[in-house]
């Protein structure tokens, strides 16, 4: 054994080589860097085997090993590796790594030893690793959301060719059926013209056609998903369809990590931003650096909250079979949200500003009902 009992080890991640650095205990501890895994594609089959030996190596001299990571595109697979290996292991989330602000020179080498350092002096935020199966669902709720973007792009290009043409539909609303005939008796005199736009017409059912499976797909694996009874009581909120449920389950996880709201709400990048200083309090607007995606589904969700409370034939089906305590909360939180918005807007507030605070005090609510039924 050597004189430190414990060891703090850092790895910078990349595609082809994870640099590796270690930091031993105690203020006096060397920081040092021990080289390189191999990581790339033709040496794959091999990788696992390589950080394997590498971590057991440094377990024979240390009784316990602190890993981190910086949380990338490589995603959570060295974690959950070096964690079967029996040690700890923290993903690093990179925003809040601290940086000198002169440092001029960023190497591999220099990052892992940096983050070892930063690693043993605790000034690292680590980020919260889904299991295989949660991050499976996640991976395919972000599926569905790109899936959903491409189909508005396609769209919207359309619309644009027809407006550079002169072609304006003014029956309605677009995408309707009436819209949809309309579409298809558009013609173009020049072959190349109407060849554009059969191709645009095809590219957006094409689109349309892959967001239908993706969306039967979230239908048939959310039943049998551990979080299924979470996202069940979700939707006892209104506003909260079965989309914005599942991504907001995806997302966050397990709401239990959280102890308080206010956390949840800074997670989602809810809070104003503040630059204080003495007795002077600045505050500024909503910081938006959390999870875009759970807090882009709740400012959706947020704007069913301008009409007056009630329980709609919708929302009573999907508060059939919850528990008391969820279809509670769940009223609780309409009556308060509703009454909030007409207050917001009678007061002058700009309607982005109010669906803002709408969806904050949302989370609130949703952090209660996820920790109601959340998963032993």
């Amino acid at each position: 054994m050597g004189e430190y009992s414990e060891a703090f080890v850092a790895f910078d991640v990349a595609k082809k080589k994870h640099a590796v650095a270690i930091a031993e205990g105690g203020r006096t501890g060397e920081v040092r860097f021990v080289g390189e895994v191999e990581n790339s594609p033709a040496a794959f089959e091999n990788s696992p085997a390589a950080i394997e030996r590498t971590i057991k190596k440094l377990g024979k001299k240390y009784d316990r090993l602190h890993v981190c990571f910086e949380a990338g595109p490589t995603g959570y697979g060295l974690c959950r590796q070096v964690r079967d290996l029996g040690h700890d292991c923290m993903v690093v989330a990179p925003a809040l790594i601290p940086k000198r602000s002169g440092e001029r020179i960023k190497t591999n080498r220099r990052d892992a030893v940096t983050l070892a350092r930063l690693h043993r002096a605790g000034e690292l935020t680590g980020v919260w690793v889904p299991d295989v199966v949660h991050e499976a669902v996640r991976d395919l709720v972000r599926a569905r959301e790109t899936a959903g973007d491409d189909l508005r792009r396609k769209r919207q290009q359309l619309l644009s060719f027809l407006l550079r043409h002169g072609r304006i539909y003014e029956g309605g609303g677009h995408w309707t059926l009436a819209h949809r005939r309309w579409l298809a008796r558009q013609s173009f005199e020049h072959m190349a013209q109407q060849i554009v736009f059969q191709e645009k017409i095809d590219a957006i059912e094409d689109a349309a056609q892959r967001l239908r499976r993706l969306d039967e797909q979230l239908r048939t694996i959310v039943p049998t998903w551990s979080m299924a009874r979470v996202v069940e009581a979700y939707q006892a909120m209104r506003g909260a369809s079965f989309l914005v449920a599942v991504i907001f389950a995806a997302e966050i996880g397990d709401v239990r990590r959280f102890d308080t709201p206010p956390q949840l709400m800074a997670f989602l990048g809810l809070v104003p931003g503040e630059r204080s200083t003495g007795d002077t309090v600045r505050r500024s607007s909503l910081t938006l650096a959390g999870n875009r995606r759970a807090r882009r589904a709740l400012v959706e969700a947020a704007w069913t909250y301008r009409y007056p409370a009630r329980v709609s034939e919708a929302l009573r089906l999907r508060l059939e079979g919850l528990p008391k305590a969820v279809r509670d909360i769940a009223w609780k939180a309409q009556i308060r949200l509703c009454t909030r918005y007409r207050r917001l807007n009678a007061a002058g507030k700009k309607p982005p500003a109010v669906v803002a605070a709408i969806a904050r005090e949302m989370a609130a609510f949703l952090w209660a009902i996820g920790r109601e039924v959340a998963p032993s």
